[in-house]
């Protein structure tokens, strides 16, 4: 059962792979991605436990689960969107963090992250839309990569053809 749930996490972390960006050493993506088995997301049967919620910035609130990922959720009045973060938080501005996202709402998904100052994240890949996962969210699913080039509080939009969100994400 552990070699299931380790197995079924690492297909969520590489599927934000695919375009040639491939898992660095020490990220998220290769690192071991269950600490203990119980309350994983691999089976849909099966809660994950919340174990630790913080306040991030802004009021952005990141739920970090039994499975050690943590977890984002945006807000919007006509959509849902929450981001599954393959790195700590904060995050360490200029390495890059893979994000994948789940949004409702119709159309592609549009993200950009920036500073209140004007400083944009930079994109390096994304966003590229999943087939599905093992994650248990609303809506269609897409993976992203930025590296953020300082630190502060980065306000992230959301934005779909219909529906839109945001929320704010921390880089130290």
């Amino acid at each position: 059962m552990k070699r299931m749930t380790i197995a079924a996490v690492l297909i969520v972390a590489v599927g934000c792979t695919t375009s040639g960006q491939g898992a660095q050493p020490g990220s998220a993506a290769t690192a071991p991605a269950a600490t203990g088995g119980a309350g994983s997301r691999t089976q849909a049967a099966e809660t994950p436990t919340t174990i630790s919620t913080k306040k991030a910035c802004h009021g952005t609130s990141v739920i970090t689960q039994s499975d050690g990922f943590p977890e984002v959720r945006g807000i919007s009045r006509d959509a849902e969107a929450w981001g599954l973060l393959f790195a700590p938080v904060p995050f360490k501005r200029g390495k890059e963090v893979k994000i994948v996202w789940r949004m409702t709402g119709e159309g592609p998904l549009k993200v950009t992250a920036a500073l209140p100052d004007g400083t944009r994240a930079k994109p390096t890949f994304g966003p590229e839309q999943h087939g599905g996962s093992s994650w248990h969210r609303p809506g269609e699913e897409w993976g992203t990569g930025f590296v953020f080039p300082k630190a502060g509080c980065y306000r992230v939009d959301l934005t779909r053809t219909r529906g839109s969100g945001h929320l704010w994400l921390p880089v130290k």
